[in-house]
């Protein structure tokens, strides 16, 4: 029993999430987004001239539920996939506090126009 269990993945250990969490806030409409990229198959091999990998690149266009206006986040990685660089047309980065902050305030405003 305990083999099977072993080949199938049933056990203790909670799988780990390997994800990158971006948290961003429309300009517009100031609605929080949380936007979770998985590294493995979102990012994009960038190579040099002579056809070694240099980095990675993720090209992410983020939309809001509140206005629907698109964001596009741009960030760049190194071969060890550490970030150097990011920017955000249409939006701001923001932690995951403030993220959560914002989440708060804005299930409070719809719980008292109900």
């Amino acid at each position: 029993m305990n083999l099977l269990r072993r080949l199938f993945g049933a056990g203790d250990a909670a799988p780990i999430d390997q994800a990158i969490h971006l948290y961003v806030r429309c300009n517009r409409c100031g609605a929080p987004v949380h936007v979770r990229v998985d590294p493995r198959n979102d990012l994009v091999i960038e190579y040099g001239d002579d056809d070694d990998a240099t980095g990675y690149r993720l090209i992410k266009e983020i939309m809001d539920s509140r206005c629907f206006r698109l964001m596009r986040a741009e960030i760049e990685y190194d071969r060890g996939r550490r970030e150097l660089s990011r920017t955000l047309e249409g939006g701001a980065f923001i932690g995951k506090d403030e993220y959560d902050q914002l989440l708060a305030q804005g299930e409070q405003s719809l719980g008292g126009r109900q």
